[in-house]
């Protein structure tokens, strides 16, 4: 039902205004600046390499201008200064040969949003790309795409960085620093938040830090323009994206219900517009877009913020291609922390107005911060949810792989329904609680993950246990959820009072909340393992181990069985 209401969202084209050429935006000094200064250099992709020395002299406050006429390279796909000298260092970059140079592939220009010369720092306060207007659109070879740096390559192509060594120099980005000083101001720019959150992880995506800022400028500044003082008044569009995720029988006006209300619990005041997109399928991009462009008018700002890997960039890629204006080539990926630096996209919004994706929100009390790439990828919801449902009584308790366990300590009626909504490559295991230790003990990092492997189990941390009270009117549908930011989430159906015990690691979120999904499977998961490819990895290796233990346990006792005949043979003689 909710993927149906997407589908037939209003398809009305937007205005004439977002055909306008791209050639007729208006152009900037430092453009022409640029241009004449690229003429002279025999190699087009050797721009002003970032030293305290060409440094633009712009505000730590990221205050934009167009009128700025230094330059310095950047990455586009995700933000970071590009350099060419030191392969260790954000920002590497293989500079192409001469063929692809001549024919066109240029480093894009932008105006940093701060004075910091080092590579971190800048990072950390963030980055403006600005094309240069004479060549919106610079490629790097005959595909199209313009040039990255190394990083963003390797997880275009391979889903993972090239250099781990190179992530513990990349500082979380400071969004109070750098946008959030913009949206607290009471005058400039008219300002959009483009607040994006993962359906499939509302609780954990939901940049509650943001919203409490946001909500305290609009209650200050309404306050002001009320008393005839200057007070620019941000608007909020809320964007649930990753609904193709979601169960399809999920009620769009409940969904819709649910939502605002655990906005209102995260910090978020007031809501202008909510919107529910799916990049993937291309559903409500349009309709989203329409009431962000009416918002911003023709010299707004535009800020797309949310966690990591919430799916700013994969949904403003989405726009650019709906739209058929330009297609900017946002690094995705399916790891945490993807884009660096704050993204300026051009051909998306009209006149003057500008869009700019902003660096994940590091969230981390999300478990996903604490697992591997190949374990995020185990985590990772990538197709529609499916239920896994048990019929459960006290004394018994469930698993999602190593990183979380539901007890049944006390209930009120003899059992009840649990329903387990987190990604399938998962493995779950229903016992009895006074085998859990066992369980832990002997299937973590194996049959039970992730993590993979027992010393990845040390290195999770401390396993800790977090009690609540429950209670629901139906058999029929689940009442509450308890979710665990970044997995996914029990859903409790029952008619009475339980107490559960939920085990998770320590530090990591735990939301007790109504149900999402009410519904459940119509067959029930049996006690034991899950069926899956994880399980049955380690029942072979398990196997294998167990035949080659008992083939040198009986070459063994051979061994020693003839060694005891020659012996008595021996002591006959």
């Amino acid at each position: 039902m909710l993927a149906k209401a997407a589908r037939e969202l209003s398809s009305s084209k937007l205005k004439p205004l977002f055909a306008l050429s791209l050639s007729s935006l208006k152009s900037s000094t430092w453009t022409e600046t640029n241009t004449s200064n690229r003429s002279k250099s025999p190699f087009l992709l050797l721009l002003p390499r970032y030293s305290s020395t060409n440094v633009p002299p712009l505000t730590r406050d990221g205050n934009y201008s167009d009128a700025t006429s230094a330059t310095v390279s950047v990455c586009p796909g995700c933000g970071v200064h590009m350099q060419n000298s030191n392969p260790k260092h954000p920002g590497f970059f293989i500079r192409p040969s001469i063929e692809k140079q001549n024919s066109g592939s240029v480093l894009r220009n932008l105006v940093p949003i701060s004075q910091e010369p080092e590579i971190t720092n800048s990072i950390k306060h963030g980055l403006l790309v600005e094309p240069n207007s004479s060549d919106i659109s610079p490629k790097d070879d005959e595909t199209g795409r313009p040039l990255v740096c190394a990083r963003c390559h390797s997880l275009r192509h391979y889903g993972r960085v090239k250099d781990p060594t190179v992530e513990n120099l990349l500082p979380d980005f400071d969004f109070d620093h750098t946008v959030g000083r913009r949206l607290g101001s009471a005058s400039g720019a008219r300002t959009v938040v483009l607040m994006v959150v993962d359906a499939s992880d509302f609780d954990g995506s939901f940049p509650k830090r943001v919203a409490k800022l946001v909500s305290r400028t609009i209650d200050e500044n309404n306050t002001a323009w009320k008393e005839g003082r200057s007070g620019n008044v941000p608007r909020v569009v809320v964007v649930v994206t990753k609904i193709d995720l979601l169960p399809s029988s999920l009620s769009p006006t409940r969904f819709e219900q649910w939502v605002r209300q655990r906005a209102r619990e995260g910090g978020l005041s007031k809501i202008t517009k909510l919107h529910f997109v799916s990049p993937v399928k291309n559903w409500g991009i349009k309709d989203m877009v329409e009431d962000v462009a009416a918002m911003a008018g023709k010299r707004g700002q535009v800020w797309a913020v949310g966690s990591q890997n919430a799916g700013k960039s994969t949904l403003i890629n989405a726009v650019g291609k709906v739209f058929g204006g330009k297609v900017w080539h946002l690094t995705e990926a399916p790891v945490p922390g993807t884009t660096l630096g704050i993204v300026r996209v051009e051909g998306v919004l009209p006149f003057e107005a500008k869009l700019f994706d902003t660096p994940g929100l590091l969230n981390p009390h999300q478990i996903t911060t604490r697992l591997t790439r190949e374990e995020q990828k185990l985590v990772q919801i990538s197709k529609e949810l499916k239920p896994r449902t048990y019929r459960i009584k006290e004394g018994y308790t469930v698993h999602i792989g190593g990183l979380m366990r539901l007890d049944i300590d006390e209930s009120s009626v003899d059992s009840m329904y649990v329903t387990v909504w987190a990604s399938s490559s998962v493995p779950l295991h229903m016992g009895k609680k006074e085998n859990a230790y066992k369980t832990l003990e002997e299937h973590f990092g194996s049959r039970l993950q992730p993590p993979i492997g027992e010393k990845r189990v040390e290195e999770m941390g401390k396993w800790v246990r977090k009690e609540f009270r429950v209670s629901g009117s139906s058999w029929d549908a689940s009442s509450v959820d308890i979710a665990v930011s970044g997995l996914g989430w029990f859903a409790i159906g029952l008619k009475g009072n339980a107490v559960l015990g939920v085990w998770t690691h320590e530090g990591i979120d735990v939301f007790l909340r109504d149900s999402l999904v009410p519904q459940r499977a119509r067959t029930f998961e049996d006690s034991g393992f899950t069926v899956s490819k994880i399980v049955a990895k380690a029942d072979r290796d398990f196997n294998i181990n167990h035949k080659e233990k008992r083939r040198l346990n009986k070459k063994s006792t051979s061994s020693d069985s003839v060694s005891d005949i020659e012996n008595c043979q021996e002591v006959s003689l």
